[in-house]
Parts: C-alpha cells; sequence; structure tokens
C-alpha cells in the first residue's frame, strides 16, 4: 500500500486526482487536503507518505500565492521524506522551475493535466517502491537468529553487557554485543550515531535540538541524548 497525499484547492482538479489514483490502483490510499492547513495536519499524522502531488498555486488569481511550495519545504525538512518524491502541479511556469531547483521534485505535472501524465508518474512510483528491497540485520536473542528489518528499528541504546533495540512496540535487550558492532552490520546511510551510547535511525528523527542537545522521535514522545563531541555532527544534519 502506497499513501499519496494530495494538496489542491480546485474542487475539479482535487476530484479528478482523486478518482485517477484510486482507479489506477487497489494499492493507493488517497489523503487529500484542499489547504495548507490540512496538509500540515495530514503530515503530522501517523501515515509514512509515498508520494505528495501538491498545487503550486493554492488561491485561484492570486499567482504569487505559493502555499504548494512552502508546504513543500517543510516535508523535505522531515528526515524521513528527504527522497520521497514530490510533483508539484502548476499552470506557472515560472513557479516550476523554482520548485526544481530549490526541493528537488520528482517531476512536475501542468494544468490542464490528463489522467495519461498523472497515471505515468504514478506508474514509476510504485515501480520504484516494489523494487526497493527492505534493508534488514541479523540480531541474535535467546539464541536464536532473527532477521530485522532496518526500518523498524528506532534507535539503538548501550546497555550493561550488551545493547538494547527499540523498535515500535517492542524494545529488544542484546547481550555481549557493542554499540560499534552493532553499528558496523547496520547501513551507514540510514544510522547515526548521537552519543557514545545512543545511535539513532535518520528516518525517526523528527527534529535535533544542539542547544537542549537531545534528539525528538517523531510519533513518539522518546528523545535520544546527543553527546558533546557528536553536537559538531547533528549540526551538521540540520544545514544539509
Amino acid at each position: 500500500m502506497i499513501h499519496v497525499l494530495i494538496l489542491e484547492d480546485d474542487k475539479a482538479s482535487m476530484e479528478a486526482l482523486i478518482r485517477i489514483l484510486e482507479e489506477y490502483s487497489a494499492e493507493i490510499q488517497v489523503h487529500a487536503a484542499s489547504s495548507y492547513k490540512e496538509a500540515k495536519d495530514l503530515l503530522e499524522e501517523n501515515i509514512r507518505y509515498g508520494l505528495f502531488l501538491l498545487d503550486v498555486n493554492l488561491s485561484g488569481s492570486r499567482k504569487e500565492d505559493i502555499g504548494g511550495i512552502i508546504f513543500a519545504r517543510e516535508v523535505r525538512e522531515k528526515f524521513q521524506y528527504m527522497f520521497t518524491p514530490i510533483v508539484m502541479v502548476t499552470s506557472v511556469g515560472a513557479m516550476e522551475m523554482q520548485a526544481y531547483r530549490e526541493l528537488h521534485c520528482y517531476q512536475y505535472i501542468m494544468k490542464p493535466f490528463d489522467r495519461t501524465q498523472v497515471e505515468e508518474v504514478v506508474r514509476k512510483v510504485l515501480v520504484n517502491k516494489k523494487q526497493e528491497e527492505p534493508r534488514t540485520v541479523i540480531v541474535k536473542k535467546d539464541g536464536i537468529n532473527y532477521q530485522v528489518k532496518c526500518q523498524d528499528i528506532r534507535y539503538i541504546e548501550a546497555v550493561p553487557r550488551g545493547i538494547c533495540i527499540h523498535m515500535r512496540g517492542e524494545n529488544w535487550k542484546v547481550p555481549y554485543v557493542t554499540l560499534k558492532q552493532m553499528m558496523q552490520k547496520l547501513p551507514k546511510e540510514m544510522f547515526v550515531q548521537s552519543h557514545r551510547m545512543f545511535a539513532v535511525n535518520r528516518q525517526e528523527i523528527e527534529y535535533i535540538d544542539t542547544v537542549n542537545r537531545v534528539i525528538k522521535l517523531r510519533n513518539s514522545s522518546d528523545t535520544v541524548e546527543i553527546g558533546v563531541t557528536y553536537k559538531a555532527e547533528m549540526g551538521r544534519m540540520i544545514n544539509d
């Protein structure tokens, strides 16, 4: 299942996009917003979106309104959506180019759009999604080797005589394994060490507070500490 967030203030265009997507594949679930505020609320829900379709101009005749681009910037600021496809829907060429330069858009659709354009975008996203094999790591627990999906690991904590792997819904204590040894097994592009006692999944980061030296995890009250020697690295992540 792929969740798609549509931001479109024109009712006819919104209905057309929803109809095209839902008729194209049963694997698609559409979440529709007709305003910037509605889109912000959807972004904060416990949903992992695989595609964003965003109207550049959200107020008809006011061409200076670039609410879709502003929302796209906020999407890109979230670590879990750094590389998620964003497709801008626009009738204004200059704004389309601005979105491409600033936001690394996947593609754009010029209005008035047709079914073929939209279906081709969705086809590419679905194909890429199916080709993405989930990264896994072997973890030995209670004498049994388990294959754990890296995306299910939120963060890892060093504990006496081992580590604790914090996952969604459960925590696993793994004895006789150090944090350093675990980090050597994990994909470097997915995990970052923030403290001598902690490593965190980049996709689980909501925001980094280098002043108070904590990382807030998304959809959770959990925080992960930032060590003094790791503060500079965390700061670079914010600016990337």
